[in-house]
């Protein structure tokens, strides 16, 4: 080349055009500060991927209000500090959520950033000021002049001014792993994605070498468009956000409903006890709140929560109305006794809110999340995003791009035909003769630097043991003739190991076989039949001539040689070995599989019969498209034509982000992988975006998931893992609502036959966050089925509580509520010191109350049944007994951690929760009688797993 014909830039120019056209880097997204990220979990700012989590809002207003009451209760009435001990653990409730998410997304990000390094200051060689220098890559500006050489990274966008032999891997924006790049308005490609005489940032030289003008920098570039337009958020919701949003509103309204019958019952009874005043009140109130109901004209949270504010000021001003009509004569100590009455309601209120809202849920989710995250990274999946582990479960489509996701992105010798028994010194002689590439063996796997088709073959001959580097300096080269697209062949004159003077051709076999005096018995006929059934295998191949020359010939003479033909290669871009079988178990599962790649139709319709996606009797011309046919489609006519595709060909980088689009139009739930700059806007689009480990810097920022070992059977261990997570969210749904219902029954009905709640807002605070949480956690540990393959993709439309679930919470919440509400009243009415008692205990007329040990009796036979419970919900949906199925070891450490965190709360921390220790009395002396309580509520409460594992017995 001659780098002395250029100037370059001065060092003024150099100045002038950094500050018009800016430097050379990709402006990184804009990261969010710490803080702002866990406020994230509360409130959705500008920008934010993801909403917060619903459940978190409505224990944020309950904590508030529970807040507000203790202050009450600490201020006007003198209670001690305890009071506030409901509120605390609430907000505990909220950070363990909400911190714990955090940390463990902030701890994957660290991991990805590792992971995800990029060097700007490697160095380039550019000419400036009429030498060549070397410059840090962020340097370079438009209108330098670069110097081009094999195995680089092109800095920038620019125009070649010179190529010799160049060839530039492409694939990292269009899939294209070989690109021939030239100078030459003759033989510029019409079907190449883009200018022949134009090279671009972040691709590689691969062979040959040429001087550039950069044209464009930084975000300018192709890559900085791709990697803006991977920044867009396009607020696509996960499948698992909307079903909890679902959830959430039908928790909020039905607790809203429990609390306004609560006050209303409370209040009218209180001012009227159901006379007719009382009738005459309640009316008007139930006529507004479905005026309010009807004019927000849905059941959402906002609008519930407006009709209860209304519902709440409407009937108090009426009920003080009333009272002051019923009572025109009475006091202040009337009044007195009106307001702790209605605070009193109130309180029972928001208690029962505190008790249907699970406050374990969030954090219960958060946890199982984490711990598929973790599980999810031993088998090569480095999630990112906590909603992406379970969202894989809901995929209904894969779109993936071809080189390095479906291939191995490593030509490899595929077949060799070698004719007329040719000497392996010829052979091994003749391919290293012809070749400028070289292997890099340093790290784990051996890189090809320079052509990728001239590497397969050093790849081929290190197979059989031979040294290319040896078989190299062995045959010295005399003359050499490089490949020209032209000509179609390149051709060596060498010294051989033998002695003899020996020319060496290479190139595409028509031409060669052409050349050749000796055709070692292979007809034209022969030679293009197998080429064709190569070709039609989307292969390369190569053919193969040599001539033993005199001294002083000439390559020039090369039309003159006695060239023999030696035989023809077969080359390709193997298909991952593992590749056909994961293909072949998402599909089973009902998941669609789309290949978008800037591939030739030819080679894209190979790959998808390799992998088992195409076959040549169903599918036809309506399952392939190419991108500029796919460009002149309207989007509605994508919409329409979508589904039938499964490959699209020549495509450019935003075509699968419009593919994208177009099938989420459609409802689908759509999972992206790739490992290109081109796949970035997809991957960010998609639900779910996974990038491959040695994938581009820009396709692993813009992704959910990062494959670290690059093979896309982890798709299918990614699919199963989120969908048995699902089963698993499923599973602790059941078993903590099932809890809620019975806790809210008791609540709502207790609060009219006794002075004091069967269940304080601490107990229901255990229940709820920690025994609730380590029981989802427990379901949560359980170990991914593989049976979950066999099922087709979840509606992500239908409510998160499938009907059989819906009819199993309220069944076995009600018969739960039932049982606890005839001890309640058991207790209410009779002095109960113990469980044997209990059969001739004293009735107390009037009692009206629970003592100490009586409430500790009720807590603990809720706790217990409820616990046993657990083992139900885990085999619930299976058809199989609970001693049938694998228990991790997870689920029985943490059935231990509940044992002994009830036996805390009953034996220690019996203050903070309203009832009295069992094993020892107050003074610490071992209590037999209450020992022999535990076990009785223990081993009776192991009754609701016996009934339900007898009943599945019958049901076979």
């Amino acid at each position: 080349m001659a780098e002395n014909l250029y100037k370059g830039l001065t060092d003024a120019e150099v100045l002038e055009s950094r500050k018009k056209n800016g430097s050379n880097v990709l402006t990184p997204p804009e990261q969010d500060t710490w803080w702002k990220e866990l406020l994230g979990k509360f409130y959705k700012f500008k920008g934010q991927e993801d909403d917060p989590d619903p459940l978190i809002r409505i224990l944020l207003i309950a904590g508030i209000l529970s807040l507000g009451i203790s202050f009450y209760e600490h201020y006007a009435l003198h209670q001690d500090w305890k009071v506030f001990f409901e509120p605390i653990g609430i907000f505990v409730a909220i950070l363990l959520a909400t911190v714990l998410a955090f940390i463990f997304e902030q701890k994957a990000n660290k991991e990805f950033t590792i992971l995800n390094q990029v060097n700007d200051d490697e160095q380039v060689e550019v000419i400036r000021n009429g030498k060549v220098t070397s410059i840090p890559r962020k340097d370079v500006v438009v209108g330098d002049i670069v110097v081009l050489n094999t195995g680089e990274e092109i800095p920038a966008d620019g125009e070649l001014l010179e190529a010799v032999s160049l060839s530039v891997d492409e694939s990292s924006l269009t899939g294209e792993p070989l690109a021939h790049k030239t100078t030459d308005p003759a033989q510029f490609s019409k079907e190449s994605t883009y200018p022949s005489n134009h090279v671009l940032k972040g691709t590689k030289i691969m062979e040959g070498h040429g001087i550039m003008r950069v044209l464009k920098v930084g975000d300018a570039t192709e890559m900085g468009k791709v990697f803006e337009e991977a920044q867009i958020d396009d607020s696509v919701k996960t499948p698992l956000n909307e079903q909890l949003d679902g959830l959430a509103d039908w928790i909020t309204n039905a607790s809203y409903i429990f609390a306004g019958l609560i006050i209303c019952a409370q209040l009218v009874s209180f001012i009227g006890v159901w006379n007719w005043e009382g009738w005459v009140l309640i009316i008007p109130v139930v006529v507004f709140f479905w005026l309010v109901i009807c004019k927000f004209g849905d059941w959402s949270g906002k609008a519930c929560a407006w009709t209860i504010v209304g519902f709440i000021a409407l009937f108090i001003g009426m009920v003080c109305g009333a009272f002051a009509l019923v009572n025109p004569g009475a006091g202040d100590a009337s009044w007195s006794m009106l307001l702790a009455h209605t605070l009193q309601t109130i309180m029972v209120a928001v208690t029962l809110i505190v008790v249907a809202v699970p406050e374990g849920l969030p954090m219960a989710v958060t946890l199982s999340l984490a711990y598929s995250m973790n599980r999810m990274f031993k088998t090569n999946n480095l999630v990112r995003k906590m909603h992406a582990c379970e969202t894989m479960g809901a995929t209904t489509v894969i779109c993936t791009d071809k080189t390095g996701t479906l291939t191995q992105n490593q030509m490899q010798v595929y077949k060799t035909n070698f004719f007329g028994d040719p000497s392996d010194e010829i052979l091994y002689e003749g391919i290293v003769a012809n070749s400028t590439a070289q292997l890099d063996t340093t790290g784990e796997k051996i890189q090809v630097l320079g052509n990728p088709t001239e590497g397969a073959l050093l790849l081929w001959l290190k197979a059989r043991g031979q040294n290319y580097v040896d078989l190299r300096v062995a045959a010295e080269k005399i003359e050499e003739l490089p490949f020209s697209t032209e000509r179609k062949y390149m051709a060596s004159i060498v010294k051989s190991t033998t002695g003899k003077i020996i020319l060496y051709l290479k190139g595409a076999p028509e031409i060669v076989f052409k050349m050749c005096k000796n055709v070692s018995g292979v007809t034209k006929e022969e030679l293009e039949a197998q080429l064709l059934d190569y070709q039609a295998q989307a292969m390369r191949t190569l053919g193969f001539a040599y001539a033993e020359v005199a001294a002083d010939f000439k390559i020039s003479d090369i039309d003159k040689a006695p060239l023999t033909f030696l035989g023809i290669v077969a080359i390709s871009d193997p298909v991952r070995t593992d590749v056909p079988e994961a293909v072949n178990e998402v599909v089973s599962a009902g998941i669609g599989v789309k290949i978008v790649t800037g591939d030739t139709p030819g080679t894209a319709k190979e790959i998808g019969r390799q992998i088992g996606l195409w076959n040549d009797n169903t599918d036809s011309e309506k399952n392939i498209i190419t991108g500029v046919e796919f460009a002149e489609l309207t989007d509605g006519e994508l919409r329409e034509k979508v589904g039938d595709l499964k490959i699209i060909a020549r495509a450019r980088p935003l075509d699968k982000k419009r593919l994208v689009e177009a099938l989420q139009a459609n409802n689908e739930v759509v999972a992206v992988t790739g490992d290109g700059t081109n796949d970035a806007p997809a991957l960010n689009t998609a639900h779910v975006g996974l990038s491959m480990g040695d994938g581009t810097s820009v396709a692993k920022e813009a992704s959910d998931i990062t494959i670290i070992d690059n093979s896309f059977s982890s798709i299918g261990r990614a699919v199963m893992w989120g969908r048995s997570l699902y089963k698993n969210i499923q599973r602790f749904l059941l078993f903590q609502l099932t809890v809620n219902v019975a806790a809210c029954f008791l609540v709502l009905i207790g609060s009219f036959f006794g002075e004091t709640s069967p269940l304080t807002v601490t107990q229901m605070l255990w229940v709820n966050l920690i025994m609730d949480t380590f029981g989802a956690m427990a379901l949560a540990s359980l170990p991914p089925s593989a049976n979950v393959m066999k099922d087709k993709p979840r509606n992500r439309n239908s409510f998160i509580l499938s009907s059989s679930m819906l009819w199993e919470l309220m069944s076995v919440g009600i018969i739960f509520f039932i049982i606890t509400f005839g001890f309640y009243m058991f207790f209410n009415g009779a002095v109960v010191t113990s469980i044997p008692q209990m059969f001739h205990a004293p009735f107390e007329f009037g009692k009206d109350y629970l003592t100490g040990y009586e409430a500790t009796l009720l807590f603990s036979i809720f706790v217990w049944t409820h616990f046993w419970y657990m083992f139900n919900a885990r085999s619930f949906d299976t058809g199989r007994s609970v001693f049938k199925l694998k228990m991790s070891s997870g689920f029985w450490t943490i059935a231990i951690i509940i044992i002994c965190g009830q036996l805390f709360i009953t034996e220690i921390g019996y203050e903070f929760f309203n009832v009295e220790p069992m094993f020892h009395t107050l003074d610490w002396k071992f209590n037999p009688s209450g020992a022999l309580d535990f076990a009785i509520i223990f081993g009776a409460s192991s009754l609701v797993l016996w009934i339900r594992e007898i009943y599945r017995a019958f049901q076979k």
